[in-house]
């Protein structure tokens, strides 16, 4: 393969290779030294990988404030994660994986994510399995998270500080990866699963049962007395329980998994992939983000009791998001952004027609703003942003690399 090197006054883009997906990419890394609570180290610190697996090592705690924990005696720590992703990640064809206590997944700045569940149930039996936004969305943030009694801080619910949820115009951004491998994205997306149709809210096919005692299971399962669940009303009304919804296939978008098979930005030949659920208001709706069940296979080393501690093998190759005078394949488009540093516009160029979306983070991971592309060149106004450093992601027809883009005045 001829190869060539890209120098330039300006970012070159980083290595793109047909190994590196938004598995790779779509991490929100930490620029350097930057901060957060308690002065730790925030968001995603380093991504390695193999042609098999994804490194993703993090402290848990994000880049944006968080905080104040109404009535939560916990605080935030550093949990030292290295989550380990798939990259090819596959349906389960046998018993379907529960979702368990502790994280099932990672928000891309390495917060981990959480079931429905608050860990506790009725009469400690494990049949009505207590909501965790009822009966601790009182301690959530204004970012809907918390920490753990370890310090882990997580998100049952959508991540709102993470991302702009409320512009209605546009297919919201990847947030995060299941652990088996499926990607996690925001409450919209295209309307059909082929990418066409506009811009449409996913819906939960769970609802609430239609039922004035707790004596049975959804699945129509009868219980004894001494498992019945408490009167409905007041503090138990209906809701307040796992146990209290149905799943009832094509009531809404989303399968019992709370995904769908579909194309997305990042994923132009489709994906399944898994969607976080609100109401028209924006407000959580039942079962959040993943269902009761993973739709893939699950590695093991990312859950249970002491996970996410996994050992990046010898030989893994580093991801950094940009490097000057990289050397790339020559049939990879280059991508080019001038000028570097910018006061007010900046010009995204790709040498084909094949860029498709171009976002930008700040530096607490934010994601500020999103651009459809049609055609090879954006420009961008950024003389509102703050000075500072920020993070571009192009995405292309067949994958995304990610760039750094100062701002100064």
């Amino acid at each position: 393969m001829t190869r060539t090197i890209i120098t330039a006054a300006l970012f070159t883009a980083a290595p793109f290779l047909a190994a590196q997906g938004p598995e790779v990419t779509g991490w929100i890394i930490n620029p350097g030294a930057e901060t957060g609570y308690g002065g730790e180290l925030t968001n995603v610190l380093a991504v390695n990988y193999t042609d098999d697996d994804v490194y993703v090592s993090c402290t848990c705690i994000p880049g944006y404030d968080i905080g104040p924990w109404a009535g939560n005696p916990n605080i935030p720590a550093n949990q030292d994660f290295t989550f380990r992703i798939t990259r090819a990640p596959a349906a389960n064809t046998g018993t379907p994986v529960a979702t368990p206590l502790g994280h099932i997944g990672a928000w891309r700045n390495g917060v981990s994510i959480f079931n429905a569940k608050d860990g506790m149930s009725w009469n400690n039996q494990g049949i009505w399995n207590r909501n965790a936004l009822v009966f601790e969305g009182s301690s959530f943030d204004e970012c809907l998270g918390h920490p753990a009694p370890n310090g882990e801080y997580h998100h049952h619910v959508n991540p709102v500080c993470l991302y702009d949820a409320t512009n209605g115009a546009q297919h919201s951004p990847l947030i995060g990866y299941a652990f088996d491998g499926f990607p996690v994205y925001g409450a919209l997306a295209y309307a059909n699963t082929d990418g066409t149709g506009g811009i449409a809210r996913m819906r939960s096919s769970y609802r609430l049962r239609g039922i004035t005692e707790r004596t049975t299971l959804a699945d129509g399962t009868a219980l004894t007395s001494g498992q019945y669940g408490p009167a409905i009303g007041g503090q138990y009304a209906l809701g307040a329980f796992i146990e209290d919804h149905e799943h009832v296939e094509g009531l809404g978008d989303l399968d019992g998994h709370n995904g769908r098979f579909c194309v997305t930005p990042e994923y132009p030949q489709g994906t399944y992939a898994y969607f976080v659920t609100t109401d028209e208001d924006g407000l959580p709706v039942y079962p959040y983000v993943l269902g009761p069940t993973y739709y893939g296979t699950v590695q093991s080393g990312n859950t249970g009791p002491q996970s996410g501690h996994n050992t990046v093998p010898g030989g893994a190759e580093h991801y950094e998001p940009s490097v000057m005078g990289m050397v790339v394949p020559e049939e990879t488009p280059a991508l080019l952004l001038f000028p570097v540093p910018t006061e007010d516009v900046l010009n995204v160029r790709a040498e084909a027609d094949v860029l498709r979306q171009v976002e930008v983070m700040d530096a607490a991971g934010r994601v500020i703003g999103r651009w459809p592309v049609q055609g090879s060149l954006l420009v961008l106004g950024l003389g509102n942003s703050e000075p500072g450093v920020y993070m571009l992601r192009a995405v292309f027809a067949d994958g995304s690399r990610a760039e750094r883009v100062f701002v100064k005045r």
